[in-house]
């Protein structure tokens, strides 16, 4: 019996479905990477918005019509229970958001055709700290999940539905994995979870992210640490010291801040903050830092005005890294119930004004790296042999990439020095020297 798995979404489910695959491996099941030549397709989904609601359908779809025993697991089935079986009567099992291991349940059910769904009612996240991942990307960076779940409850977002509270991993388990990923040759990890920021609160009493990242900066063969998705009032003066004086820490603050406008920010149950305050902050306490954030555009009832105070916003704080979202109208939320909801046309319109703005900022920030020198780790090489480096600017998969060419044959996870001598709206260019 062979077993294949599809993964959707964020790094977060990525890392849940290495965790599955870690637990079918540790039992002894054939895994393949071809789901054409699997018996039994694992389809770990997302349900975060609409968009990625459909990709997921679409993917068990497709493996039931070609004959396959599916097993639908991750955030859809957590959200919808029984009516997702209800619409699709094929798919043989189906498990929750909170207990990767319990995928194991559920495949010995199958093999005795007994079909199965295990989905707590009340989710409580259970990281399987005896299960190896096996890892479905293998490259210069890893991520690892510090913690899961979360306890704000933001108008637009349906995950702590989904994932229940926050649930932090030990300290000295996550050091042990990130340990073990530098053994193996990873140069870079990523850490990963709903709020990087609050973690070990609920473990320790306090936040203990400062503390991991100095623990996380004494692994000797590792190169660079990067944090990801922070929460504006968890941005301590411990955490921004920790950031700036650990080496091997990158200068680099993910801190997805939604919007700017007071009213807005209080509709979406956000902190009511000077953001631009905030990041000035940093600035100063970082030196050359990068910071990225996302915006939402369209959430129910931003009116012109606050559509524009967040166009200045951005304008004025000048970004290095920025996305934007379309606000995605999510059952369950709070946002649902709110009038009017904006139109997509107009949507639309307000997500490409403030792209626009941002292509011009990212275009104008790449430019003082030329003739500079960055730097970069070894991502591999473009079909023309061009080599395809990061900087420690940007984060694996959301941000530019730098292009280089070389005298000497490099190698991926590598961390070389490139002199830049060009620069787009997102990509630089040089050479490596």
């Amino acid at each position: 019996m062979k077993i294949a798995l599809i993964n959707h979404g964020c790094a977060k489910n990525l890392v849940d479905s290495e965790l599955m695959l870690g637990a079918l491996d540790k039992e002894g099941y054939e895994i393949t990477l071809d789901e054409n030549e699997a018996d039994i397709v694992i389809i770990n989904t997302c349900s975060f918005i609409h968009d990625a609601e459909k990709e997921s359908v679409d993917s068990i779809l497709q493996m039931v019509d070609a004959g396959k025993k599916v097993i639908v697991t991750g955030c859809l089935p957590q959200k919808h229970k029984s009516d997702l079986k209800d619409a699709i009567p094929e798919i043989e099992g189906m498990l929750g958001a909170t207990n990767p291991s319990d995928i194991i349940k559920l495949i010995k059910g199958l093999s005795k055709g007994q079909s199965e769904d295990i989905i707590q009612e009340i989710p409580k996240y259970v990281y399987p700290e005896d299960v190896q991942r096996q890892q479905i990307t293998v490259g210069a960076s890893s991520y690892i999940k510090i913690g899961d779940g979360c306890n704000y409850e933001c108008g637009y977002c349906i995950i702590p539905k989904l994932r229940g509270k926050y649930v932090s991993r030990p300290l000295e388990n996550i050091v042990k994995e990130a340990k073990y990923l530098a053994d193996k040759g990873v140069t870079e990890i990523v850490l990963i979870a709903q709020d990087t920021s609050s973690y070990g609160i609920d473990l320790y009493g306090h936040q203990a992210l400062p503390k991991l990242l100095e623990e996380l900066n004494k692994i000797e063969n590792l190169s660079w640490i990067r944090i990801m998705y922070a929460y504006p009032t968890m941005m301590t003066d411990e955490l921004i010291n920790a950031i700036a004086k650990l080496d091997k820490v990158v200068k680099y603050i993910d801190i997805p801040l939604q919007h700017s406008h007071p009213r807005v920010l209080q509709s979406m149950k956000r902190p009511v903050m000077d953001y631009e305050k905030l990041v000035a902050k940093f600035r100063k306490m970082i030196p050359n830092v990068t910071v990225r954030t996302s915006l939402i555009v369209g959430y129910p009832g931003e009116t012109e005005e606050e559509f524009d105070h967040l166009y200045n916003f951005v304008k004025n704080v000048k970004f290095d890294r920025m996305g934007a979202f379309e606000y995605s109208r999510e059952k369950g939320t709070y946002s649902d119930t709110l009038k009017p909801q904006i139109s997509s046309k107009i949507k639309h319109q307000r997500y490409k004004k403030l792209m626009e703005l941002q292509k011009r900022i990212s275009s104008e920030n790449n430019r003082k790296y030329i003739d500079t020198t960055l730097k970069c780790i070894v991502e591999g090489y473009s079909d023309e042999g061009t080599v395809i480096l990061r900087s420690e600017h940007d984060a694996p998969e959301v941000d530019g990439l730098v292009y280089a060419v070389s005298k000497e044959p490099v190698v991926p996870g590598d961390i070389e020095n490139v002199k830049i001598n060009n620069a787009d709206e997102y990509d630089l260019y040089g050479e490596i020297i």
